[in-house]
């Protein structure tokens, strides 16, 4: 006897269309657009970032220490050190003074102090290193980490400042307060995240800083070279383990500041969020 295994009934939906090659592609799209940034990311950040950390520790943990004994390595970790302490403060105080007069005053020369202030990310380094050699000497690099860290602060700040608005201001002054108590007790405190971000950007702007300081410096061994300048020419001069050495100080300031980017980035978003409100006594003056 002969068994006849019914068809099974259709369950798909009237109207149901199978979708084309081109749609399931389409479906696709996202996941293979994130695999393909995670390749990428992974060579050319992760692999390179890795291969510095074995190569360092290569031979082991007291060899990796003997390197920072080297005296050119202390002189270029102290003049980065040095250039930081100068550009980091001028370049601060500097963008707070743009942000707060672009993002609250109206003057003659406003749109010309914003595109002064994007000049850094809009010419290459090393233009800036020669222009600065033709004008003054090639003795130092502060002067090329003063320019091109010059717009993070400024940056970072202005977008919160014309979101805020002028309401906390207003009313502080109308309690009687001056401006400088109006920018210290309400304005400062108000974007103290952004701030902290455009310092953060800054920092990391003034030490890792290559071409116009190479330029600028006349990158002179002991003298005026910088640390990322060091570690080039610790490389060139096939000393792998003291280039190597020195770059995991460059790349352990670079994930640092990742981290603490990532930080603020956060709290700067629920900063965002939420509604700007303003404590009684930050208003007593």
């Amino acid at each position: 006897m002969a068994f006849v295994i019914p068809p099974l009934e259709d369950q798909r939906p009237p109207g149901w269309v199978k979708p084309s090659f081109g749609a399931r592609v389409s479906r696709l799209a996202p996941t293979l657009i994130v695999l393909v940034a995670c390749l990428y990311v992974a060579v050319v950040i992760l692999l390179p970032a890795l291969a510095v950390v074995v190569q360092a520790f290569a031979k082991g943990l007291a060899p990796y220490l003997e390197n920072f004994k080297s005296p050119e390595l202390l002189a270029a970790l102290r003049l980065s050190l040095l250039d930081a302490a100068v550009v980091v403060p001028a370049n601060c105080i500097f963008g707070l003074a743009a942000a707060t007069a672009i993002a609250r005053r109206q003057f003659r020369g406003k749109a010309l102090l914003l595109s002064v202030i994007d000049l850094p990310f809009s010419i290459s380094p090393v233009v800036v290193g020669l222009m600065l050699v033709l004008l003054y000497s090639p003795t130092h690099g502060l002067f090329a980490g003063l320019i091109n860290a010059l717009g993070f602060m400024a940056r970072e700040v202005i977008p919160l400042l014309e979101e805020e608005g002028w309401d906390q201001e207003e009313a502080a002054q109308t309690l009687g307060a001056n401006n400088w108590q109006v920018f210290w007790k309400v304005t400062l405190p108000s974007v103290r995240w952004a701030a902290l971000y455009g310092l953060l950007l800054t920092t990391a702007r003034a030490l890792g800083e290559f071409g116009a300081v190479s330029v600028v410096s006349g990158n002179i061994r002991g003298l005026t070279q910088t640390l990322p300048l060091f570690v080039e020419d610790a490389y060139k001069q096939y000393n792998t383990e003291l280039a190597y050495g020195a770059a995991t100080v460059l790349g352990g300031v670079a994930l640092l500041s990742l981290l603490l980017k990532i930080l603020l980035e956060q709290v700067i978003e629920r900063q965002r969020g939420n509604e700007a409100v303003v404590p009684e006594d930050t208003l007593q003056v």
